[in-house]
């Protein structure tokens, strides 16, 4: 499981280093990683396991239907395998920093079966745009005591 808040800076190659709490998860995965384009012009990183079971969930729901043609579409389209090296950094696709506006500083956020990868700032806006609601999200969300 994936959680926990991070920071780190993209080196010249455009590679990241993956926070050290998640690497034992991630050394797991002989299969590596991929990488995709996210919700709210996030990354997500997904370790490979779940990549497939995500993707053996999505072919369920077929393809007749346009608005799932364009989700798979998109969503596969934008994914990238990448693995890890020897010092738990992954490259970042070009197409994929756009996306996301990642340029230096990465926020890298744990959300349990994968981890998102944001622009520092833009994760902070998010953030703090979103943290006054959490109690009323958590009322709709959860429906148990924390």
């Amino acid at each position: 499981m994936f959680m926990g808040q991070f920071e780190h800076t993209l080196d010249p190659k455009n590679r990241l280093t993956i926070p050290s709490p998640f690497r034992p998860e991630i050394e797991r995965e002989s299969d590596g990683l991929v990488v995709t384009t996210g919700l709210d012009q996030c990354l997500f990183v997904y370790p490979f396991s779940e990549w497939k079971r995500l993707g053996e969930r999505l072919s369920q729901h077929g393809t007749t239907r346009a608005t799932n043609r364009a989700f798979v579409r998109l969503f596969f389209a934008g994914a990238h395998a990448v693995q890890p090296d020897g010092q738990g950094r992954i490259t970042l696709p070009e197409p994929l920093r756009d996306y996301a506006g990642i340029q230096d500083r990465v926020a890298i956020i744990g959300a349990r079966n994968k981890f998102e990868l944001w622009q520092a700032d833009r994760w902070q806006s998010y953030y703090e745009q979103k943290r006054p609601i959490f109690e009323k999200l958590s009322e709709r969300i959860m429906d148990l005591e924390l």
